[in-house]
């Protein structure tokens, strides 16, 4: 991930976007636009929390701690804004659902502190700053303030989208809304299964590192350093490829509400598969540095959709 990546994708957010409002609609009413101010506030908010914190800290996992919660906070507004519809509240408790999974799994990793402005850092953000295209200062600081919290708040609150544009219609919930909502829980579950064996494959490695032995003293397979067991043998990131699928059957929400096939609240679910693309690839630089196998674990195994399986 680099500064041209960066500005490239507000670059595309800030064109894109408006056109699919503007050319594809639907144009937003008065009440979805009070809701859309009450959300732009807590955004905005958020943001800016973001930002001071994370300078005042030098810990910018400030808004990773607020990914998994706000948008349970968005979609709960819009579907009590919306009426209590039953589209609407299923979209909410399936987003709460997929919040407090991922909040879990954040939790036991030690971002959670009670002095919240502490907490464990992502592991790629010292990787991120330590690099040149970050120094001086004043570099990773405009990164911080456009990109980590105002892009990605944004984001966030771009892929609840589909449920905004749901709070007007009068179509009833029906089988395309049941479709959406099995696929969205699908994809919640395939992502607990892949972070509990990544939890599972980590927690077991480090434990035997702290007793004393090397990398390449430990069993097969954790002498590799890097998880190839489960559904991370046919897929580099199925965690990744499960929360893409997740807010991509949130929008299949606005589709069975007759919304029509393509409008613009897509824009949240397309920016978050970009976003993933650079996460993903940063990700696989820093374990490629790491560990000497992973190039070849790369060239078997399909980075996000399950396929061939890894040959150790």
């Amino acid at each position: 991930m680099n500064i041209k990546l960066v500005g490239s994708l507000i670059a595309i957010s800030l064109i894109v976007c408006p056109l699919l409002y503007i050319f594809v609609g639907p144009v937003l009413d008065a009440s979805q636009l009070e809701t859309l101010k009450i959300l732009l506030y807590i955004c905005g908010g958020s943001a800016l929390f973001c930002f001071v914190v994370g300078e005042l800290t030098h810990n910018n996992s400030q808004m990773d701690k607020l990914w998994s919660l706000l948008p349970i906070a968005y979609t709960w507004v819009i579907a009590i804004k919306g009426g209590m519809d039953t589209r609407l509240v299923v979209m909410a408790v399936l987003a709460t659902l997929w919040g407090a999974r991922l909040t879990f799994n954040f939790a036991r990793k030690g971002a959670y502190k009670l002095k919240f402005w502490e907490g464990e850092e992502d592991y790629r953000w010292p990787v991120l700053r330590a690099k040149k295209e970050f120094q001086p200062h004043w570099k990773w600081m405009a990164f911080n303030l456009f990109f980590i919290s105002i892009y990605q708040n944004a984001l966030v609150l771009m892929i609840t989208f589909p449920a905004l544009v749901l709070m007007s219609v009068d179509v009833p919930f029906g089988w395309v809304d049941a479709l959406a909502a099995v696929l969205m829980f699908g994809f919640i579950l395939y992502e607990t299964i892949a972070d509990e064996q990544q939890w599972a494959f980590q927690t077991t490695k480090w434990k035997m590192i702290k007793e004393g032995k090397k990398l390449e003293e430990l069993p097969a397979p954790y002498n590799k350093g890097f998880n190839t067991v489960g559904l991370w043998n046919r897929s580099r990131h199925p965690n990744y490829f499960a929360e893409q699928g997740t807010w991509c059957a949130f929008y299949v929400f606005s589709i069975g509400g007759g919304i029509g096939l393509i409008n613009w609240s897509i824009a949240g679910a397309l920016l978050l598969i970009v976003l993933f693309l650079g996460s993903s690839a940063f990700a696989e630089e820093i374990s490629g540095s790491k560990y000497p196998e992973y190039a070849r674990y790369c060239q078997q195994v399909s980075r996000f959709f399950p396929g061939k399986k890894y040959q150790a």
